[in-house]
């Protein structure tokens, strides 16, 4: 028993060790995606991106300014319209909102100046951003709750709400 007890040991002291040696090449920001994955808040965008089949797309070279509406936000939507959208017969209306959501080029929000910006969505057309004064920021109404969260390819600012193309 003893001898057990002393290779668990070792062996858990040794893991211990090793852990950082091995996780050192995590220092490096995911990939969009992968951060979205990660993170609690997003199990709708994420399943929608994958019906939309845009992971390979956000996965890409970038960057990109993702503006990366919360579980809540999608919840919010008028009973099955989510449901709706993720129907394979919809991928195209899914694919044209979700890169809405999305501006080429990445932008944080220490880089913006406080004004009114239209930018030009992978979707084709503009979405309005308003930086105010404060530092507050909005996207065709909804609000930014989280900035600059980091990506390899790019930046994930969240909003409380899905913003629809016109």
């Amino acid at each position: 028993m003893r001898l057990t007890a002393m290779i668990s040991s070792t062996a858990a002291a040794a893991a211990l060790l090793a852990a950082p040696v091995l996780a050192d090449h995590h220092n490096e920001p995911a990939d969009i995606v992968d951060t979205a994955v990660a993170a609690d808040d997003f199990n709708t965008l994420v399943a929608a991106v994958q019906a939309a089949d845009l992971v390979d797309a956000l996965k890409g070279e970038g960057p990109f300014t993702v503006f990366a509406p919360t579980d809540e936000a999608f919840a919010a939507l008028p009973e099955g319209t989510v449901d709706t959208l993720l129907m394979p017969e919809n991928q195209a209306q899914l694919q044209a909102v979700l890169t809405y959501h999305v501006v080429p080029g990445s932008y944080m929000s220490d880089s913006v100046d406080p004004g009114t910006y239209d930018l030009e969505t992978l979707q084709g057309t503009t979405v309005n951003v308003v930086v105010g004064e404060d530092g507050s920021v909005t996207v065709d109404g909804a609000n930014v709750v989280t900035a600059d969260i980091e990506a390899s390819n790019g930046v994930i600012h969240v909003i409380d709400a899905v913003i629809l193309p016109n």
